[in-house]
């Protein structure tokens, strides 16, 4: 009776997706005026750190094409074989472990597939997985508001273990940009960038200010970690990331495994903490330490998160996996370290042409990871090597849970509009006080009823 009942519900939601896909492949809904298709900028929507579909596929099998970010059931098992990787200090790329496998991202659906719903199984349609609905509601919102795919709307998604200023990345945007504006009709291109997508955008604008200048409009900021996120991404060099908590973990890759990716991805490294940037109060790292050469002594050292190569050295010297039956070490990347500390110049070189509106959005209201701590008074670390299997202890601030408040806001751009919104850092992406924002910032409204079950609120607001 239990499985009937389950598949009549998989026809339904089958049947409701077909219905969907036909719907948004028009680009509107029934009833949708076309009075002001005319005048309709185009939309651009980039996606942040595992933001994008990735998948796999077999340089020897051109019929090898297996999604592997993000993908829910067997998550670890294809992450590890996939997308375990080395970065190549001559090319500046991060490349998989299987010289037979290149990592791509689908361009399906003009962009937005690959930023979508990350795994767009029917497990996760019927579980209602809601981690992986990344742009999902904000692209439904758009399309509300009259947009078009294809035509005035269109996802970048991209390799998010490479820099955010490789050449590959530079290129795609690029091309996404020229795309959007020659379709539109000519009309400038407005950005709506997420989280790291913003240091992508960021570097596209410093490395390419003409280009920037002749084709986009707007530039709206998401979540982003203009100066960095301190607490987050120096624990994710040394423990790992968990993207989900609770219950929905299980589904996911696990942090060790992530933490295996993280220690040889560019994009990381360009997120450190920004150490030319006057903070509040300094982010540090705190160490509880038993000192054999002081007999065992007990005592609390700290680094400051800025300036912390010493203990990822130490720490990570002995960090290995093992891939194919053999150990391959993964130590601190001083190269990577190099290649990012070139990339935060080039960030903090950034600037806004003239021409360019800017807003910015962050999250508040949630208690974010600032200063990390290893070991305790009474279960002190010994050798360094075991801060890497050690669970943090958090000193928070405001934050959306995964970047300041501080680093956020801190863009230094002659910004139209700064507005603070009580949301998380993935919530952002579907909260109905953004859609607010997007749309009075974009000059539209929404032209069939939306539902929005959010109740957050603007909190803060400054030009």
């Amino acid at each position: 009776m239990l499985g009937a009942a389950l598949r009549l519900r998989v026809r339904v939601l089958r049947r409701r997706r077909r219905r969907l896909h036909r719907g948004r492949r028009r680009g509107r809904r029934v009833g949708d005026d076309d009075s002001e298709e005319g005048g309709r900028e185009p939309v651009l929507l980039v996606s942040g750190m595992g933001g994008s579909v990735l998948n796999a596929r077999r340089k020897s099998n051109p019929k090898f094409d297996l999604r592997v970010w993000v993908r829910i059931l067997f998550a670890n098992l294809d992450f590890k074989k996939y997308l375990w990787s080395l970065y190549n200090a001559d090319t500046g790329y991060v490349e998989s472990l299987d010289d037979d496998v290149e990592i791509v991202v689908p361009e399906d659906d003009h962009g937005l597939f690959a930023i979508d719903i990350l795994d767009p199984s029917w497990f996760v349609e019927l579980l209602h997985l809601s981690m992986v609905y990344h742009f999902h509601d904000m692209i439904d919102m758009l399309i509300n508001c009259g947009y078009e795919k294809g035509t005035t709307l269109f996802g970048y998604g991209y390799d998010f273990r490479q820099s955010n200023r490789i050449d590959k990345a530079m290129a795609g945007l690029r091309t996404k940009l020229e795309t959007a504006y020659k379709t539109s009709g000519g009309k400038k291109v407005n950005l709506i960038s997420h989280s790291m997508g913003g240091l992508l955008v960021r570097c596209f604008m410093s490395m390419n200010p003409d280009v920037f200048t002749k084709y986009v409009n707007k530039w709206i900021c998401i979540a982003c970690p203009f100066q960095g996120a301190p607490g987050c991404i120096n624990d994710s060099l040394l423990t790992g990331l968990q993207f989900v908590y609770g219950f929905e973990s299980f589904f996911f890759v696990s942090r060790w495994a992530m933490h295996q990716l993280l220690v040889e991805c560019p994009s990381i490294y360009e997120m450190l903490p920004n150490p030319e940037f006057k903070w509040r109060e300094k982010p540090i790292i705190q160490v509880w330490r038993k000192d054999p050469e002081k007999d065992g002594i007990v005592e609390l050292v700290q680094y400051e998160a800025t300036d912390c190569v010493s203990l990822f050295e130490e720490a990570l010297r002995n960090n290995e996996l093992t891939y194919n039956g053999k150990k391959v070490a993964l130590p601190f990347n001083m190269s990577v370290f190099k290649w990012a500390t070139k990339t935060r110049q080039i960030l903090d070189n950034a600037e806004l042409p003239d021409s360019v509106s800017f807003y910015n959005i962050y999250g508040t209201s949630y208690e974010t990871p600032y200063d990390v701590c290893y070991g305790s008074e009474s279960s002190p670390i010994g050798d360094l090597s075991e801060v890497c299997h050690t669970v943090p202890a958090y000193t928070y601030v405001d934050g959306d849970g995964t970047v300041p408040t501080e680093s956020a806001r801190a863009d230094g751009f002659s910004a139209k509009e700064r507005v603070g919104v009580e949301a998380d850092h993935r919530g952002l992406l579907s909260d109905e006080n953004v859609f607010k924002l997007l749309k009075k910032w974009l000059g539209v409204s929404e032209k069939s009823e939306w539902r929005c079950v959010s109740k957050s609120k603007v909190v803060d607001l400054c030009t």
